[in-house]
């Protein structure tokens, strides 16, 4: 039935066409007086003006309805002039676009015809010209003119979208209305010619959530308050129909895919009122206790909450964070617990959301509070120190078994055990304590000296008695206080000197005390003479009062010859109680100064040897050069006295000791391949063969002349010599012998490969591919060819 519909509709449109050719004809008649468009003055060959003739053919634009598919070429029209008298002497021509292909014309009644079908949306419109020539002189009867057929449109063209499918978003909680997306469709039909392009969206999937505007194809939502919650992703399905809409329009579809976008408009709830957690008391701050989570049904940054502790007995013990990958809040331990103290703590707990949409600010506060009841839960702790540490004094040199103080920890559980005390001996390597493991008194067991060690830093045990594992430990600094135990002495080993002219009550030195004991029992040192020497006539001290002294000149001139060193005792005494003192010696020596005190010998032999030995020193000196000058002389003249020739081989005997093996080695299996001594004698493996060498029984004298002078130095001359004797000595070494070689190795699996008797051995094998192996086997392929051959002969 759509085809017959679809034929009626052209044989319509066809006649519609003729029609309209008609009344282009019957115009074209009435406007014949009309002058051509075309018309301009000539001059002749006379001069006189001709005027070109007036258009006497009628000629319009023309129109062909597309995709014709009937059995007979459809007419286009008809040309004709009025000259055309009807008796076949005029000739219509028809050239241009598809002219011949296309379009064609009978050339005696002009008659257009379209011999295929035409597809207006590939080509609109063609450009033709159409001539009136005599037939049998080919002369132009009428001047061309163009004429324009165009393509009449149908609707053949369904509406087709840009896309086949469309994404859109759009927030939940829209107004009703809200634009989403624009989609649209094209047709290729003629937008100017009728309804066949003119299009009309309609919505046939996604009611009632969404609707579409029919002229412009813009989705809008149609329902409110949707809940992205609820449901997140709608499938929408838009249809465009031609003709307006109406019925027998084509149409086609698209899918769109509307996903609602999340907006902050759902307040974060705990799913619980109450949550119960527990801790050990020997949890350390930082330790997690337990989580909490607020359901927020939002997503991304409209879901994020946080967490904060607003109120409860244990703000002060505990802490909260908020981890944003789980969106949980962690509660951690801040301070240390004690079950003794406080068995449980409360926590009110509050989640905010932490961006706000003021949209939706009147729905509600966007935070939710929860209860955390905390119980602690009791361990076994170790025992502890009453002291986080502990300081001791105890005198040096204080007797063995000497009180330096006490230590006391306790078991802080309710069974409060008893506790055991101990010395951590890495800290107290060399034993100079010792310590009561009941109540922890601290004692020494040998002096202490405070030069050596002046702090001693220990550490005690601590332990339960019935739980070894539960220890704890603590440090111990123990000082050793002095006592003035030893005497100052010179801060340095002091040596001084001083100038034989040296005035009196001149300084010469100053000296300074050291004294290993603190600075309490020795805060100034005393400088004097022992009382022997008080009144030395050589020098005196002054104490300057500052822990220094000066040494002094008391006489006038000394002499390094009659004493260059002289010994001075100082006393030197430091002010503790009970003082201490001992007495250093200083030694002062006797030297050499010019006028201006400066120091030029304090050598004392040195100014002897200077006096008395000069002459006979360089006398002895001079002795001992002059004799090893003579030696070496007299070794020279010996050397070059000396002389002897270069090489001597007179007494020599010098032979050649060459041996050949000219032999061959047994098969694979031939162990022994590599026994010299078995391949020179095979027969004697198993007892001994002696050499055969044949020695001859003349003696061979050398011919005098061809020795060298035998104090020849022609080194070159003189080894010729001795290498044509050796050579012409028949006497000497190696011997002619003669050596019998009768084995052969044994277990070759390649057998023999000599070819004796080969010519004799009945053989089958083809030696003819030794003819192409070159010129270098020629002789061997002779060798062996020269049976085949004598064959061939007989």
């Amino acid at each position: 039935p759509k085809m017959k519909e679809d034929n009626c509709l052209h044989a319509a449109l066809i006649c519609l066409g003729m029609l309209y050719y008609s009344h282009a004809i019957t115009t074209e008649k009435l406007n014949h007086a009309r002058p051509s468009l075309h018309g301009h003055h000539e001059k002749g060959k006379e001069g006189q003006v001709l005027h070109r003739s007036k258009r006497g053919w009628v000629w319009n634009q023309f129109f062909v309805i597309e995709e014709y598919t009937g059995p007979d070429p459809v007419l286009v029209g008809r040309l004709h002039s009025d000259i055309d008298s009807g008796d076949g002497n005029i000739k219509y021509i028809l050239s241009g676009e598809g002219a011949g292909i296309i379009f064609v014309i009978d050339d005696k009644s002009g008659n257009i015809h379209a011999t295929k079908t035409l597809d207006r949306e590939e080509r609109a419109q063609y450009t033709l010209t159409a001539q009136a020539v005599d037939r049998n002189t080919n002369r132009p009867l009428e001047p061309p003119s163009e004429f324009i057929v165009k393509v009449q449109d149908i609707n053949d063209n369904p509406p087709e979208f840009l896309h086949e499918n469309y994404h859109a978003n759009v927030p939940e909680r829209s107004n009703v209305g809200t634009s989403v997306i624009q989609v649209t469709a094209s047709d290729a039909d003629d937008p100017t010619y009728g309804n066949s392009a003119k299009l009309v969206y309609s919505i046939l999937e996604g009611q009632p959530y969404f609707s579409v505007e029919a002229q412009t194809g813009i989705i809008r939502t149609a329902l409110p308050n949707m809940d992205r919650e609820a449901k997140e992703e709608y499938h929408v399905v838009i249809q465009a129909k031609d003709m307006g809409g109406h019925m027998g329009g084509l149409s086609g579809t698209t899918k769109v895919t509307i996903t609602l976008t999340d907006v902050n408009d759902n307040p974060p709830k705990f799913p619980q009122s109450v949550y119960q957690m527990s801790v050990s008391e020997a949890a350390v701050p930082g330790e997690e206790v337990g989580r909490v989570k607020a359901k927020d049904p939002d997503i991304g940054e409209n879901g994020l909450v946080a967490y904060s502790i607003i109120d409860g007995d244990g703000m002060d013990m505990f802490e909260i964070t908020t981890d944003y990958e789980t969106q949980e809040g962690v509660i951690k331990l801040k301070k240390l617990l004690d079950f003794e103290t406080k068995k449980s703590y409360s926590l009110k707990v509050e989640a905010a959301n932490v961006h706000i949409d003021p949209k939706f600010i009147s729905n509600g506060p966007f935070k939710d509070t929860v209860t955390v009841k905390i119980s602690v839960e009791d361990a076994d702790e170790p025992p502890v120190f009453l002291k986080p540490s502990y300081i001791f004094e105890v005198q040096e040199n204080a007797a063995s078994g000497t009180v330096v103080g006490k230590v006391h920890a306790k078991d802080p559980d309710a069974a409060n055990s008893a506790i055991r005390y101990s010395i951590d001996r890495h800290t107290d390597l060399e034993r100079y304590f010792i310590i009561n493991a009941e109540d922890g008194n601290i004692k020494t067991i040998k002096a202490l000296d405070r030069e050596e060690i002046a702090w001693h830093n220990i550490s005690v045990f601590a332990v339960e008695v019935h739980k070894q594992h539960q220890e704890a430990k603590v440090p111990v600094a123990i000082k050793v206080v002095d006592v003035n135990d030893n005497a100052p002495k010179f801060a340095a080993a002091y040596e001084a000197f001083v100038c034989e002219n040296a005035r009196s009550n001149q300084q010469f030195i100053t000296i300074s005390a050291d004294d290993k004991d603190d600075s309490a029992n020795g805060p100034r040192f005393i400088f004097s003479l022992p009382p022997e020497i008080i009144h030395n006539p050589n020098f005196t001290l002054r104490d300057n009062r500052d822990n220094t002294a000066s040494v002094l000149v008391r006489r006038e001139g000394f002499s390094r010859q009659k004493q260059d060193l002289y010994l001075l005792p100082i006393v030197i005494s430091d002010g503790g109680l009970p003082p201490m003192s001992s007495t250093n010696t200083l030694t002062i020596r006797v030297c050499g100064c010019d006028s201006n005190g400066s120091l030029l010998s304090c050598n004392a032999e040195a100014y002897i040897l200077n006096a008395g030995l000069s002459t006979g020193a360089l006398i002895a000196i001079l002795a001992c050069i002059v004799i090893l000058l003579v030696i070496v002389v007299l070794f020279v003249t010996l050397k070059r006295q000396k002389k002897e020739p270069l090489i001597v081989f007179e007494e020599e005997d010098v032979r050649e000791n060459i041996i050949t093996y000219d032999d061959e080695g047994g098969g694979e299996e031939d162990t022994e391949a590599f026994d010299i001594a078995t391949l020179q004698n095979p027969d004697g493996i198993n007892g001994f063969i002696p050499r055969k060498d044949i020695k001859p029984e003349y003696q061979y004298m050398p011919r005098p002349g061809l020795r060298p002078a035998p104090n020849s130095v022609d080194v070159d001359d003189f080894i010729n010599t001795r290498i044509q004797e050796a050579d012409n000595d028949p006497t000497a070494p190696p011997y002619d012998s003669i050596q019998i070689y009768g084995y052969e190795g044994r277990g070759s699996v390649a057998g023999s490969l000599s070819s004796l008797e080969s010519a004799t051995t009945d053989s089958d094998l083809d030696y003819d591919y030794l003819q192409n192996w070159g010129p270098r086997f020629k002789k061997l392929a002779d060798l062996y060819g020269s049976k085949d051959t004598f064959d061939d002969d007989s």
